[in-house]
């Protein structure tokens, strides 16, 4: 029987067919999906924030988009016995509106500029993104078919 898996903010989960991931609350955070295509083995994540080095202890590794990528995505390889995984995003929202550019930019469009580096530095390829914009986002992901669904309040439903 399927499982409808939530991931929770600054965290992961990985798993396979029947199961479902899904995470709620992106706004100017990342969901990531990797998938091993073979296998079916998938995982999403809930990133909250680019790059770990600007702290000096990063205990938690799935908050940062530069640690929680490459070891969720050892973690599918590892479980799934095959190198080759794709990926979809979705999130990166800009949730408040600034009258002056502040120092840190907008924080989702520099997750987003970090997922998509750090998948390109692993090689792995988007295959689909919705990200952008200043709504929330949930994010569902069918392992058995990588389809991801993206529902914003008061939006048409998107599938990447």
């Amino acid at each position: 029987m399927a499982e409808e898996i939530k991931v929770k903010i600054s965290d992961y989960h990985i798993t396979q067919p029947p199961n479902l991931l899904m995470t709620i609350g992106l706004g100017s955070c990342i969901g990531i999906a990797l998938y091993e295509p073979k296998t079916k083995i998938g995982g999403l994540s809930h990133i909250m924030l680019p790059d770990s080095r600007a702290f000096k202890e990063a205990t938690k590794h799935e908050k940062f988009a530069d640690l929680a990528i490459p070891q969720m995505a050892a973690e599918i390889k590892a479980l799934s016995g095959q190198a080759r995984l794709v990926a979809k995003i979705a999130g990166g929202a800009s949730m408040f509106q600034f009258t002056t550019e502040t120092p840190a930019g907008n924080i989702g469009a520099r997750n987003a500029a970090a997922v998509k580096q750090c998948l390109q530095e692993l090689n792995i390829p988007l295959l689909g993104e919705h990200t952008g914009g200043n709504s929330g986002r949930t994010m569902t992901v069918d392992l058995a078919t990588f389809e991801v669904t993206v529902r914003m309040v008061n939006r048409e439903i998107i599938v990447l």
